[in-house]
C-alpha cells in the first residue's frame, strides 16, 4: 500500500476507534485512490488526505420534546459538515435508533464524493437523530421535527447547507421542520430544505429520484456489456422510496422486480412488483403507522419470509435499498450462487468490503453506491436551482436532466478506471472520478 495512505488510514484509526463504519469507507475509499496518489506527490504536501477524513463542522445537540402522554422525552440531534470545496454542504437527515456519529460521518463522507459525482456545485454533509418516528403519532412527530429544527436552523442556509430526507424523514417530516424554520427565521427561504412537497417549492421526480437514478445507471452498465434490462429479474431490499421508485422504473422498462423486504423478513412475489395498483400499495404501506412488509404478502398472497434477508432467491440483478451492512461474506456468496451477473447499490454502504471484494473476485459487476443512488441528491441540487430561480421544471425536463447525470456518472467512472490501468472497475473508478474533483477545489483553495 502507499505509504502516505497506509500512514492516514491507520492515523484514522487512532482518532475514531470507536467508529465502525466511518472507518469502513475511509478504508474503501482511500485503498482505492492509491494509483492517484503516487502520481500527485503535492496531496501529501498539502497534507490533503490528512485534510479530507476530518469533517469540517460537527454539531451534536440535546432535542428536548413531550409525547402525546405529556412525558418529555429526549433525543440527540446532529450535523456532520464534512467538505464544502465544492459548495453548500448537502445530505440528507436520517431520523433512526441507529443513528450514532460513526454512522453520520460515513454517510457525509460518502456525500462528497457522490455529490462530487453529479458535477452539480454541491458539497458533502449529513445529520439527523436517534428519534424512530416509526409508531409514533403525527403530533409526535411534528413536535419533535419542530424541536429539532430549533437548533439546527443555527447552522444551515441556502448558501451554506441544505439538509434533504433520507431513513424516517420523508415529505412530512421535511414539512414540519420547514414551518418551523420559516417560524424562527421569519423568511421564506425556501431553498433551505429539499424533498418538499410541489406546494411549497418541491421537485417533480424528487421521490422517484433515487430508485430512478439507479436503474438509469444501470441501465447504461448494462448497455456497456451488450444486455438490457427488458426480461431480467431483480432482487430488492427494503420498501421506502429507493426501492419504490426502482420497482417503477424497472417495470417500465420491461423487467420485474420480486421482492421487497424490512426489519422482519422479506416478501417474495413471482409474479412480479409491475402493476400500479402494487406500486401504489407500496406508499399505502410505508404510510401507515406501523408500516410491516407482511402487509403487502397478505394483500397479494406473497410469501413472506419472517426474519430473513431476500439474497437467497435467484435473479439477474441484486440491489440493496434498505441501510448499512446488510451483505456480509454469507449475502456476497448467495448472489454468486444464484449466477447473479449485476449488484447495484441503492443503499448507502449496504455491503461489507469483503462482500464487495468477494463479489467483483467472482464476476459480478459492482456499482457502487455513491455513484448508484447519487440521483437523489442529483434531484434534489435541481430543486435548489428552482427555488433560486422562483420557478418549477416540468417531469420531463428533470427527468431528462436526472438521466443525462446518471449517464454523465457512468462514464467518468468507467474513464476513470480506464486511464489508471483498471479496466471496468467501476468501484474504484467513482472513487477517483469523485476525489480529483473535491482534490483539485480544496489544492485551489489553499489550506482550509
Amino acid at each position: 500500500m502507499n505509504a502516505y495512505v497506509a500512514r492516514v488510514i491507520e492515523d484514522t484509526k487512532k482518532k475514531n476507534p470507536d467508529q465502525p463504519e466511518f472507518l469502513q469507507t475511509v478504508t474503501e475509499v482511500l485503498t482505492s485512490l492509491e494509483n492517484v496518489v503516487d502520481k500527485h506527490p503535492e496531496y501529501e504536501q498539502a497534507a490533503l488526505l490528512e485534510r479530507l477524513v476530518e469533517p469540517e463542522r460537527q454539531v451534536m445537540f440535546r432535542v428536548a420534546w413531550t409525547d402525546d402522554q405529556g412525558k418529555p422525552q429526549v433525543n440527540r440531534g446532529y450535523r456532520i459538515q464534512f467538505n464544502g470545496a465544492l459548495g453548500p454542504y448537502k445530505g440528507g437527515l436520517r431520523f433512526h435508533k441507529s443513528v450514532n456519529l460513526s454512522i453520520l460521518k460515513f454517510l457525509g463522507f460518502e456525500q462528497t464524493f457522490k455529490n462530487s459525482l453529479t458535477t452539480l456545485p454541491i458539497g458533502g454533509g449529513k445529520g439527523g437523530s436517534d428519534f424512530d418516528p416509526h409508531g409514533k403519532s403525527d403530533a409526535e412527530v411534528m413536535r419533535f421535527c419542530q424541536a429539532f429544527m430549533t437548533e439546527l436552523q443555527r447552522h444551515i442556509g441556502p448558501s451554506t447547507d441544505v439538509p434533504a430526507g433520507d431513513i424516517g424523514v420523508g415529505g412530512r417530516e421535511i414539512g414540519y421542520m420547514f414551518g418551523q424554520y420559516r417560524r424562527v427565521r421569519d423568511s421564506w427561504d425556501n431553498g433551505v430544505l429539499t424533498g418538499k412537497p410541489l406546494s411549497y417549492g418541491g421537485s417533480l421526480i424528487r421521490p422517484e429520484a433515487t430508485g430512478y437514478g439507479v436503474m438509469y445507471y444501470a441501465d447504461e452498465v448494462l448497455k456497456h456489456e451488450k444486455d438490457t434490462v427488458k426480461g431480467k429479474t431483480f432482487v430488492l431490499s427494503g420498501y421506502g422510496n429507493v426501492a419504490w421508485g426502482a420497482a417503477k422504473k424497472i417495470a417500465q422498462m420491461g423487467g420485474k422486480a420480486v421482492t421487497i423486504s424490512g426489519h422482519n423478513g422479506y416478501v417474495y412475489d413471482p409474479a412480479g412488483i409491475t402493476t400500479e395498483e402494487k406500486l401504489n400499495y407500496l406508499l399505502e404501506m410505508r404510510a401507515s403507522r406501523n408500516a410491516d412488509v407482511k402487509m403487502y404478502a397478505d394483500k397479494f398472497g406473497c410469501e413472506f419470509h419472517e426474519g430473513e434477508k431476500p439474497w437467497s432467491v435467484k435473479a439477474d440483478v441484486a440491489i440493496p435499498c434498505a441501510t448499512q451492512n446488510e451483505i456480509t461474506m454469507e449475502e456476497a456468496k448467495e448472489i454468486v450462487g444464484n449466477g447473479t451477473k449485476y449488484y447495484f447499490e441503492g443503499a448507502n454502504m449496504p455491503a461489507t468490503n469483503e462482500a464487495i471484494a468477494y463479489l467483483q473476485s467472482n464476476g459480478v459487476i459492482v456499482g457502487p453506491a455513491k455513484a448508484v443512488n447519487a440521483g437523489g441528491v442529483a434531484v434534489s441540487a435541481l430543486e435548489m436551482c428552482q427555488n433560486s430561480e422562483r420557478l418549477s421544471w416540468t417531469s420531463e425536463e428533470v427527468d431528462q436532466k436526472l438521466k443525462n447525470i446518471m449517464k454523465s456518472i457512468h462514464d467518468n467512472s468507467a474513464a476513470c478506471a480506464e486511464e489508471y490501468g483498471l479496466g471496468y472497475d467501476l468501484v474504484k473508478g467513482a472513487n477517483i472520478a469523485g476525489f480529483l474533483k473535491v482534490a483539485d477545489a480544496m489544492l485551489s483553495q489553499g489550506l482550509f
